[in-house]
């Protein structure tokens, strides 16, 4: 089965200190090459966190 136009630019945000993917978010992946790399919460560590790009399984 295809997937949808909106599937291929979804990508996970993964916590750089627990590991925990607590985010999903969307990239066009035709003018970003870099990974993508936020701060935001994590409920897991209970402070901002870096959260970085991961794979989507």
């Amino acid at each position: 089965m295809a997937q949808s136009k909106a599937a291929e630019n979804l990508i996970r945000l993964k916590c750089s200190v627990c590991g925990e993917m607590n985010y999903y978010t969307r990239k066009n992946k035709k003018q970003v090459e870099r990974k993508l790399g936020y701060v935001k919460y994590c409920s897991s560590c209970r402070k901002r966190t870096a959260h970085k790009e991961a794979k989507l399984k």
